[in-house]
């Protein structure tokens, strides 16, 4: 018998991450601190729906423009914040 697929939840809002008619749509914030790190040994792994992945965004990146308000090196705006690749529909850049 085949086991049904459970949701993926966002952690924040606790909705489905699923889209009809294209399957989960989430992003993941993880880490994994070593030696020295003072969460040593701890491992973390958030997954969000697309609003709050984008929320949370917002807010590191609002928090990057106060660190960095006084500064003389402003960070470089050439791509969004975090943008990795465009385009990439299938994962495959």
């Amino acid at each position: 018998m085949a086991e049904a697929h459970k949701d993926t939840i966002c952690d924040v809002c606790a909705t489905s991450t699923r889209v009809a008619g294209y399957g989960e749509q989430f992003g993941t914030l993880q880490a994994l601190w070593g030696s020295g790190a003072g969460h040593d040994g701890e491992r973390y792994r958030v997954k969000l729906c697309e609003s709050c992945f984008f929320a949370a965004l917002a807010f590191l990146k609002q928090e990057r423009r106060t660190q960095n308000l006084f500064s003389d090196e402003q960070p470089s705006e050439e791509r969004p914040f975090g943008l990795v690749t465009c385009d990439d529909y299938f994962g495959d850049s």
